[in-house]
């Protein structure tokens, strides 16, 4: 074959494809972004994502699997059936990859994240609606029962060192229920999508304006219900996952002092100290939920001590200074993606 034929050759596969990439271009910018919402684990999902088709109903489906796993509000849930203590309990896939990895964050936070704690919110209550302090004999008491260590999985079983034991996922199951629906998404070769379920967040690609994502954090304000949205910045985000949790929302005060809603699990208390916010960022969203909770129970310099062991995470952290003023640190790699 001559030079010149060759040269034809190639000049007629780089216009082939060059064609090609821009008709694929044109396809990417021309298909429309689906917007799906809808209610999930008591609280709101917004998904959003480009595609040809709306697939909320296949989403749901996803939703509802982990629903059926992991909601303790749901009575044939395997949850449920585990915290009722029911024979032969068969574990799925989902329920076995969460716990596990709740009972890993938990041993590198020293108990701070622990799925075992909800008797102790359950007797605090959200809000101190009784009116009484808890005694400290009832904490004890169920301190006596709890603990992230007195629960393991064998042979596909939950073994309970005491069977009033109770699970609660509810600090990670958001987070790991935008992570499946991203499983999802990327299994349809979905490339540029946003879900967030109850302030959770998983992002890829880019938003409609072919621009990254730009995810707010809300301002700590005392606003029970949550009805004034104010944020404090916006993060310009994407191909990441992030969660948020604070104790400014769900708080009351008892002699003077302020409590928050997040319990420690150590103590049978309140956390009292002075964060107020956290937002961490990691690869997946159940690990940035489960270690935004910890964060609100460890306090400022332990969080920023294990943020120092774990460079694969980022961190926002609002906190109150000695003034009592708002002040803010964040991880020093979260620079470039503050937004405003």
């Amino acid at each position: 074959m001559s030079d010149k034929k060759k040269r034809q050759i190639q000049l007629a596969f780089l216009t082939f494809l060059i064609i090609g990439t821009v008709l694929i271009i044109r396809h990417q910018h021309s298909m429309p972004y689906q917007r799906n919402s809808g209610m999930i684990f008591g609280t709101v999902y917004n998904i959003t994502y480009q595609y040809d088709e709306d697939l909320n109903n296949e989403i749901r489906a996803e939703l509802m699997k982990v629903d059926q796993s992991l909601s303790p509000f749901n009575e044939t849930s395997i949850i449920s059936q585990i915290n009722r203590n029911e024979k032969d309990v068969k574990l799925n896939e989902m329920f076995l990859s969460v716990v596990q990895l709740a009972q890993q964050i938990s041993k590198e936070t020293d108990g701070a994240f622990d799925i075992t704690v909800a008797p102790l919110v359950n007797l605090w209550g959200f809000g101190f609606k009784s009116g009484q302090t808890p005694s400290k004999k009832a904490i004890d008491s169920i301190l006596n029962i709890s603990g992230y260590e007195k629960i393991s999985i064998k042979n596909r079983k939950v073994i309970k060192q005491d069977p009033r034991i109770m699970l609660d996922c509810s600090a990670i199951a958001k987070g790991y229920g935008c992570d499946v629906v991203a499983h999802f998404l990327k299994k349809r070769d979905i490339k540029n999508f946003m879900i967030e379920i109850g302030g959770e967040v998983v992002t890829s690609g880019s938003n409609s304006r072919q621009e990254p994502w730009h995810i707010g954090i809300t301002k700590p304000t005392e606003d029970s219900l949550n009805t004034s949205g104010e944020l404090q910045t916006v993060m310009s985000v994407t191909d990441i996952a992030m969660a948020t949790s604070g104790n400014y929302r769900n708080f009351y005060y008892k002699d003077g002092k302020k409590y928050a809603h997040t319990i420690d699990p150590k103590t049978g208390y309140p956390v009292q100290h002075n964060i107020l916010s956290a937002t961490v960022f990691a690869n997946n969203c159940a690990t940035a939920d489960a270690y935004a909770t910890s964060f609100m129970v460890l306090g400022l310099e332990k969080a920023q001590a294990i943020l120092k062991e774990h460079t694969e995470l980022m961190a926002y952290l609002i906190y109150t200074d000695k003034d009592g003023k708002y002040a803010i640190w964040y991880s020093p790699s979260l620079e470039d993606k503050i937004a405003q």
